[in-house]
């Protein structure tokens, strides 16, 4: 099921599987296998930004790297403007590659410690044929400018900065290109609350300035609802609610986005919220629950959720969840 209804895809992910084989033995056969990505699909509007939230290892990192091919997928499709990514091989695939970019969660490990900031920005338009070291120089100029650095730090290693400054540098490498579709990896966990707010709003400007589509990965709820037009929550492999950001966070619909948003804390000391607080772990996507994956932890289970997985279906115009709840 789309769950983008209203709109044309711009990108269209499919049940989309990333099961990693666990071996063991003197032959290294496969024992078990981990499904961190487990039957995902939803498609994005061009120009809008879908955020993808959950806990910690519950598989969004994974899902953004399948997508756009630096994790080879298990099965599945990708529709990217019309071409399916994971089809694709050799030279159509790098030729593809130009129109989808990724800023990483650390901004200091995703730079090379011993390149300039010239040579990491301007290293993209060498590799896709821009071979005039001036022409480069000042392109990589530019898009500095754009993200708030200045033509003086060409000369300067990644060391020299600050974790802000770093990120920027990340958004410069990310965009040099001019791609049209960015995943974007908890690109502000890293930094001081102080400076995230700055890295958020140069990604809404970014976005509005060069008709960028963000998939935007996090686990802050705050930041995604700043940023995002929709919002979309996964919970060990699986997506289990997706919607409008006001639908979701007015109106959540799983009981684990009811979790989700009870865990973000409350700026007001005099307000009192009753909270209800999960029991239990995250189960380990070596070994998952039957049924619902959710069902070990969720104060409302049924005998149902022990036994079927449930399906993501539409309850209202938009908004889509998978709970037996709603069946």
């Amino acid at each position: 099921m789309s769950l983008n209804p209203s709109n044309e895809a711009f990108l269209q992910v499919r049940n989309l599987k990333k099961h990693f084989p666990i071996r063991g033995g003197i032959l290294r056969r496969t024992k078990s296998l981990l499904r961190a990505v487990d039957d995902v699909t939803f498609s994005i509007a061009e120009g809008e930004t879908l955020g993808l939230v959950g806990e910690s290892g519950c598989g969004k990192s994974t899902t953004g790297r399948v997508i756009l091919r630096l994790t080879p997928a298990t099965s599945g499709s990708v529709l990217f403007r019309g071409v399916e990514l994971l089809s694709l091989g050799g030279e159509e695939l790098r030729k593809t590659r130009r129109g989808f970019q990724m800023i990483f969660q650390d901004p200091y490990a995703s730079l090379d410690p011993r390149m300039t900031v010239k040579e990491i920005v301007g290293e993209p338009l060498r590799a896709y044929g821009v071979r005039s070291a001036a022409e480069r120089e000042a392109r990589v100029v530019e898009i500095l400018d754009a993200v708030g650095l200045d033509a003086s730090y060409l000369k300067r290693y990644p060391f020299e900065f600050s974790g802000g400054q770093r990120q920027r540098i990340g958004i410069a490498r990310a965009l040099i290109l001019r791609p049209s579709l960015v995943v974007a990896d908890e690109p502000v966990s890293a930094l001081d609350v102080s400076v995230q707010a700055q890295v958020i709003n140069l990604l809404l400007e970014m976005r509005a300035r060069f008709s960028l589509t963000y998939l935007f990965i996090a686990h802050d709820l705050s930041v995604v609802r700043h940023i995002s037009d929709r919002v979309a929550v996964m919970y060990l492999g699986r997506i289990v609610e997706a919607g409008r950001k006001d639908d979701f966070f007015e109106r959540p619909l799983h009981p684990y986005s009811h979790a989700l948003l009870a865990s973000v804390p409350e700026p007001d000391p005099f307000r009192v919220r009753t909270r209800s607080p999960l029991s239990g772990d995250v189960p380990s996507p070596l070994s998952p629950p039957k049924g619902c994956s959710f069902h070990p932890r969720c104060p409302r289970a049924t005998e149902a959720c022990g036994v079927q997985i449930p399906a993501l279906k539409e309850i209202d115009e938009g908004h889509s969840v998978a709970c037996h709840l709603y069946a």
